[in-house]
């Protein structure tokens, strides 16, 4: 920026801020101190002036080379003095104390790190699983990744392993296995994260995965039968409840209809036994007014109704003579001859047709 913007006065960038050293006439001073010192430095007095000139350029030049540094975007920088953690630098251009007053480590803060192992594990039902897990993880606290921790990178290792054994170690396999593994995943980043702020290392874990959980080689026939016996259960029970899904209905709908056939005849059997008994009451009223009459027409309408599907002739003719004609035998008679001839006839086309040919 400029270092005077028009329309607000002169402004400083270095306003309010440790004043950087005058490099020109530093190097001026260096300069005019070098040609008296080859000159003999007479009037300077003498030998040790020269000498004094020299040292002096030298701490100026370390003070001068050595008291800026540069702190990238993506890291914090943690000053130390005389080894004691003193303050942190931001990203930019920062100003310190020259070495061995002030020394600078930086450390990466957005750069996102990973930790991989694969550990042997006991679950709840006593099964052993092999898990591969991946722990992605952050600083988030210079000071304290630096400081309170040894190895904090080997601390997160561990402590991810412990959290990984302590949740495999209360879950079923099936659980581990089955679609409910990501809130083992989720209750493993809780408890691992809760244990580096117990630490405090400065750490945060961005994610955790589990890229393969198997049994061990040694158990893997074992597991896999156990798996494929499962499945078989599985499908006999599918199976199972697909036919009762087909059955049920049809044994429902037979049910419905028998129930609604029995209905009906029940319905039926009211209803005549109601019309007999009305018929009966209406036949006992005409009874009471003319007994011969209803008797005779009761005992008629007996022989027609017992009589009227029954072949044979009853004569009461007292032995005259009788012309029976059976109608209804000639009448099958004829329908079968009819019949015959036609099959006949039939024949004797298919005969006709084939001898052509």
């Amino acid at each position: 920026m400029a270092w005077n913007e028009p329309g607000s006065g002169k402004r400083d960038p270095w306003q309010g801020k440790p004043q950087p050293p005058d490099l020109e006439a530093l190097f001026k001073r260096l300069r005019d101190g070098i040609n008296r010192l080859f000159r003999g430095g007479a009037g300077l007095g003498g030998g040790s002036s020269g000498i004094a000139l020299i040292v002096l350029a030298l701490v100026i030049g370390w003070l001068a080379l050595d008291s800026w540094t540069v702190i990238d975007a993506r890291q914090i920088g943690v000053v130390l003095r005389f080894g004691q953690f003193n303050r942190v630098m931001t990203s930019g251009l920062n100003l310190k104390w020259p070495a061995p007053v002030e020394r600078v480590i930086r450390v990466d803060a957005t750069n996102v790190r990973s930790v991989s192992d694969e550990v042997r594990m006991l679950t709840k039902d006593e099964n052993i699983v092999l898990v591969d897990f991946n722990v992605q993880y952050q600083v988030t606290d210079a000071e304290k990744y630096l400081f309170s921790a040894n190895q904090p990178d080997e601390t997160l290792k561990q402590a991810a392993e412990s959290a990984v054994r302590q949740v495999i170690g209360r879950s079923p396999m099936d659980t581990i296995l089955s679609g409910h593994g990501y809130e083992v995943v989720g209750e493993t980043k809780k408890l691992l994260q809760q244990t580096l702020d117990g630490y405090g290392v400065g750490l945060l874990v961005t994610e955790i995965n589990f890229q393969k959980i198997l049994p061990p080689p040694e158990v893997k026939e074992a597991f896999d039968d156990a798996n494929n016996a499962g499945n078989n259960q599985q499908q006999f029970i599918n199976e199972a409840q697909g036919y009762a899904a087909k059955v049920v209905p049809l044994a429902r709908g037979e049910a419905a209809r028998i129930r609604a056939a029995a209905e009906g005849y029940k319905a039926a059997q009211i209803a005549t036994a109601t019309g007999d008994a009305q018929r009966f009451s209406l036949v006992d009223v005409q009874y009471r007014a003319a007994p011969e009459v209803t008797r005779k027409r009761l005992y008629l309408e007996t022989l027609q109704e017992v009589l009227g599907s029954n072949l044979k002739i009853v004569d009461s003719s007292n032995g005259k003579n009788l012309l029976y004609l059976p109608l209804d035998k000639l009448k099958a008679g004829l329908n079968a001859a009819a019949a015959s001839a036609a099959v006949t006839a039939d024949a004797a086309q298919k005969k006709t047709k084939e001898g052509g040919q």
